[in-house]
């Protein structure tokens, strides 16, 4: 889920690929992170909770099930397990900074100042 929806159901993938902001698309993004990820597991002794898994010999990728897309638009739409604590994090983390977003203003402030006296 971490790369986000299936290419055919993103709904910036295409546009972001034609702007260059992204190089591969989701999907891309999810074999190419399947197809290194499962070698390593094996290697560690990992076994992984897919029960589609399987190495596809013709194309020489992995093939994996598909992740469950509806907590994943329920989670990004607020209601994940983590989501309060996360949220209670980040505005802790925000708070906590503004004393750096402060300093900077003031010092920008001073700077301008002296621009201007000049």
């Amino acid at each position: 889920m971490m790369f986000g929806p299936s290419d055919k159901d993103s709904k910036h993938s295409a546009a972001s690929m034609k702007w260059k902001i992204k190089r591969f698309t989701n999907d891309e993004l999810r074999q190419k992170f399947v197809d290194a990820t499962v070698p390593q597991a094996k290697v560690l002794g990992i076994t992984l909770p897919d029960p589609d898994l399987k190495f596809n010999e013709e194309t020489g990728h992995w093939e994996h099930g598909q992740p469950d897309w509806d907590e994943f638009y329920n989670t990004i739409q607020g209601n994940g397990i983590c989501n309060k604590q996360r949220m209670k994090d980040r505005i802790k983390a925000h708070e906590d900074g503004a004393w750096v977003r402060e300093a900077a203003q003031a010092y920008a402030a001073k700077q301008a100042a002296k621009k201007s006296a000049a």
